[in-house]
């Protein structure tokens, strides 16, 4: 059975943010994975769901709540990242 897939306008709607601010994601490779189908850019509802989630905090102060099972990696654990923040 095949996903759902949402444009960026599609997914800028779902979280209320600009589609603008998905591009510069795209850009610095912050945001959730996505497909590029020819010139078309496309994200998978399972990857902007992985993506929710492992941004899921219990308070401001929290390390986000990853699932066990979940296998994405959380921000302050990318490289190049210190603190959740770009250094």
């Amino acid at each position: 059975m095949a996903g759902r897939h949402l444009n960026q306008i599609d997914l800028a709607n779902r979280w209320n943010i600009s589609h603008r601010t998905l591009e510069r994601w795209r850009w610095t490779g912050t945001g959730p994975a996505f497909l590029k189908l020819g010139g078309r850019v496309v994200y998978r509802s399972e990857d902007v769901e992985a993506f929710e989630t492992c941004h899921l905090r219990r308070h401001l102060d929290a390390e986000p709540v990853v699932p066990r099972r979940l296998t994405a990696t959380p921000p302050a654990a990318r490289p190049g990242m210190v603190s959740g923040r770009r250094g």
